[in-house]
């Protein structure tokens, strides 16, 4: 069985550079902590992707390779520049001025990446008062394998509204609860994002896709408990006393 356009499904993934090996991306703690790239507060869990669609996506090549796919397979994908993170452009390659940097000038060293004029390169060499910078992405040019595992296709509406909830909220899964009624969803937020920026965007975003990929839904809320610790404690009631 393949995936139709607007399939949602989960997948597992560790992604490489095929010429040096070099992993740059996974959805797997394990291999995060095994190839130096774990971060103490990223969420390591299934990737949300939405076949053919802008909501949730991958590299085109990792796309249209997984449109084939059915679940349970495990398997390498490739993706060429094309259909990845494009072919190189020599014309994005800048010579600069070392002290254009600023105070960051006696800081940065090849490979950082900082931004000149609101754009973010790479510098590719430093010397004789000068930088060269790459705005070309990190990858571009480059042949990408993914080690993909699709571990499952979302087709009730609870088991997309879990998975959209577990992409777009920026809490433990176990945090996350919410309630299907007939034609209506009730969202609960973590009390952890109560003040969290951009918690607007993020409730916007829930409800249009949600909206989107499970259509029978007429309306969703959102719940918001806030807890008053200012209140003074409740003091014990006192026991009568028996004579």
């Amino acid at each position: 069985m393949t995936f139709d356009k607007g399939s949602l499904i989960l997948v597992d993934y560790t992604a490489k550079v095929k010429d040096d090996d070099e992993v740059f991306d996974t959805t797997l703690e394990a291999d995060a902590k095994k190839y130096s790239l774990h971060e103490e507060n990223a969420k390591y869990h299934p990737k949300l992707v939405s076949i053919g669609e802008t909501s949730y996506p991958v590299l085109k090549g990792f796309d249209e390779a997984l449109a084939k796919t059915s679940v349970g397979d495990k398997l390498t994908i490739e993706v060429t520049p094309d259909k990845g993170f494009g072919a190189r452009d020599s014309t994005k390659v800048r010579m600069i001025p070392l002290r254009k940097l600023g105070e960051d000038a006696e800081k940065v060293s090849v490979g950082d990446t900082i931004e000149v004029d609101n754009k973010r390169g790479i510098i590719r060499f430093i010397g004789s008062g000068r930088v060269q910078i790459d705005y070309n992405h990190r990858y571009a040019g480059k042949t990408i394998l993914y080690d993909v595992n699709v571990l499952k296709a979302l087709d009730t509406p609870n088991d997309k509204v879990d998975a959209i909830l577990k992409e777009r909220l920026p809490v433990e899964d176990s945090k996350i609860a919410f309630d299907l009624k007939d034609k209506e969803a009730s969202i609960t937020i973590p009390e952890d994002i109560l003040r969290a920026d951009g918690l607007q965007i993020m409730k916007h975003f829930i409800q249009m896709d949600i909206f989107k990929f499970v259509n029978t839904l007429e309306k969703i809320s959102f719940v918001e408990t806030h807890i008053n610790k200012q209140a003074p404690a409740k003091k014990p009631e006192a026991k009568e006393k028996t004579s």
